[in-house]
Order: C-alpha cells, then sequence, then structure tokens
C-alpha cells in the first residue's frame, strides 16, 4: 500500500528532491502550514511539520509525526497521538542558531547596549558606566542539548569558565569545564555571572526560575532564557530587575505568546526581549538541517531501522 507523507515546512525543489530521493512506493503532498485541512492529517501515514494538535485526534492512520520544532510538550499530552504513532523532534537543528541569538543578548546586555539603543529614541547622549566581559566570567548553562553546548562552545572559546546543568549523569563534555546534575541547581546558582536557560516546557520545568531562585543570583548577575517561557516565574523575575536583585534579563521566549503589548516586562529597561524569532528558518541552514533530519528519519521508518530523535512521552525529552 502507498503510504501518504504530507510535508507542512517552506521548502523548495532542493529539499523536495532530498526528502524523496531513497523513498519507494509513497506520495508526497506538499502543503504550506496554513493551508493544511483535518482531513489531510487524518489521511496521512507520515508527517513533516507541526500540524495543530487538534487535526491529529489520535489519528490511526498517523505512523510518524516529525516534528520541525525541538519542542514536543503539545504533542505528548494525553490523547493527541494514538499508541502507534511515533514521534520525533528536529533537535541537532536549532544549536547554531538560538545560540548565537541568546548570545547576541547577553553580550548587549553585558555592554549595556540595550540602554544606548533605547537612547536613539530620544537623542540622548548617556554614559551608562561600567560593563562586564564574557573573559573570565561564570557562565551557567541550564539545559545541555544541542542549543546549550553550541552556547557553551562560544562562551568557553571566549575565556569563560563554563558550568553546564543537566538532568542525566554523563561523561563532562568538552564545551564545558564542570558539570553538575538538576539536584545541585541551588548550590550553583551564587556563583554565576550569567546563567542561561535551554529547557523544555515539561512540568518539572514549570516556574523553576522563581523568587527564589533570582534571591541566590548575584546582583550583579543576567538572566538569559531561550528554551520555553513557561519556566519562569515572570512576576519574579520583573521584582528581580526592578529591585537590582539582579542586573538585566535576555528573553526569547515569554508565557504567553505573543507577550500583550501592556505587559510590565516590555516597560523595564534592563529586560531584552525578541518575539521567540531565535529559532524558526531565520538562519537558512537551520530549514537544511530540519529536513536532513527529516529525510533520514522517513528513510528509516520506512525500512524499520531505527530513528533519530525519538520523544519519550513520559518527560518530553529525546531518548
Amino acid at each position: 500500500m502507498m503510504k501518504r507523507i504530507l510535508v507542512t515546512l517552506p521548502i523548495t525543489e532542493y529539499h523536495k528532491k532530498r526528502l524523496e530521493r531513497n523513498v519507494t512506493n509513497c506520495s508526497f503532498q506538499y502543503v504550506p502550514l496554513s493551508e493544511v485541512t483535518i482531513d489531510m492529517v487524518q489521511n496521512s501515514e507520515i508527517i513533516v511539520g507541526n500540524v495543530p494538535v487538534s487535526y491529529i485526534s489520535a489519528s490511526n492512520n498517523l505512523e510518524l509525526l516529525q516534528l520541525n520544532s525541538a519542542g514536543a510538550d503539545a504533542y505528548i499530552l494525553p490523547g493527541v497521538l494514538s499508541s502507534g504513532t511515533i514521534l520525533t523532534n528536529a533537535t541537532g537543528a536549532y544549536g547554531k542558531t538560538v545560540a548565537e541569538h541568546m548570545f547576541g543578548i547577553m553580550m548587549c546586555l553585558q555592554k549595556k547596549l540595550h540602554l544606548y539603543r533605547d537612547d536613539r529614541v530620544t537623542g540622548e547622549w548617556n554614559d551608562y558606566g561600567t560593563v562586564t566581559s564574557i573573559s573570565n566570567a561564570i557562565v551557567t548553562v541550564i539545559g545541555l542539548g544541542d542549543i546549550g553546548l553550541y552556547f557553551a562552545g562560544m562562551a568557553k572559546a571566549l575565556g569563560a569558565y563554563v558550568i553546564g546543568i543537566k538532568r542525566r549523569k554523563s561523561d563532562c563534555p568538552k564545551q564545558v569545564d564542570e558539570l553538575h546534575l538538576m539536584e545541585d541547581f541551588y548550590e550553583i546558582i551564587p556563583k554565576a555571572d550569567i546563567i542561561v536557560s535551554f529547557l523544555p516546557n515539561t512540568p518539572s520545568t514549570y516556574h523553576l526560575y522563581n523568587a527564589e531562585f533570582f534571591s541566590k543570583m548575584k546582583n550583579t548577575g543576567i538572566f538569559l532564557n531561550g528554551g520555553r517561557g513557561s519556566a519562569v516565574d515572570q512576576d519574579a523575575l520583573l521584582a528581580a530587575v526592578q529591585n537590582q536583585d539582579i542586573s538585566a534579563a535576555g528573553l526569547d521566549v515569554t508565557d504567553p505568546e505573543p507577550l500583550p503589548s501592556e505587559h510590565p516586562l516590555w516597560k523595564e529597561k534592563n529586560i531584552m526581549i525578541t518575539p521567540h524569532v531565535s529559532g524558526s528558518y531565520h538562519l537558512p541552514e537551520t530549514l537544511d538541517k530540519i529536513v536532513e533530519i527529516a529525510a533520514a528519519n522517513i528513510e528509516n521508518h520506512l525500512a524499520g531501522t531505527p530513528l533519530k530523535n525519538l520523544i519519550d512521552f513520559e518527560t518530553g525529552y529525546c531518548k
């Protein structure tokens, strides 16, 4: 029986050729996500792309759902996928783009460039005083997946001492000087000049960064979040910055998204916000990497061989 493959990515002819190169007895349907219908989803055996959760409805036809995102939280909820559906994500595609984006925000905050950029609007000529350097800074990276390791590698290359925190015990990667587990979380926080999080949205990460967390940071510290907005208690973060319990914060993710225009986070001068744009396809090679992951997983699924980036439905992380 010919399998139907629905692809919702904004791909080129080159990408189509890559997806179809080693695949036989399959029909490909390329449809922009905005034009996808529930019938298309329900009639597909393989889907590449983050189709609306409500369209899946535990489809018995769906064998493989290959996400174009690293986060899989919406798809692991009970009743979304049938027990026979394999779920894979795009871990490995976003390391460079997200890490570089968050690194840029960090450098802006360290050098107070956000304040000088704001002065352009009013034409003021101010001197905001002392700045900090990444060289010899203690940088703590929470979440050492593809993105976290890329960020850690850049920080270490510029002379930072990098502390990594992850869920499971492993050998210390070369990008990290010191490795700890989440159980050491509160012991590590006071040491850091910069703390950056790349954690997904799971029950265990919800409001992990709360008033207690910010109270343990250095008052000169910078907090960055490039993972999911739900990990941060935003009221606690705002209070920490306003009370100068920490120096500044940089967010590419918020809760909710979009962040309402009247939200007080927008008004705080020492909180830099970008609207969840670090990933997506803003760096063109990211899409190339997603297509490569998807092509390999389609081929492996059809051949009955192991797939990359299998999602553990209990944790929301790759197995």
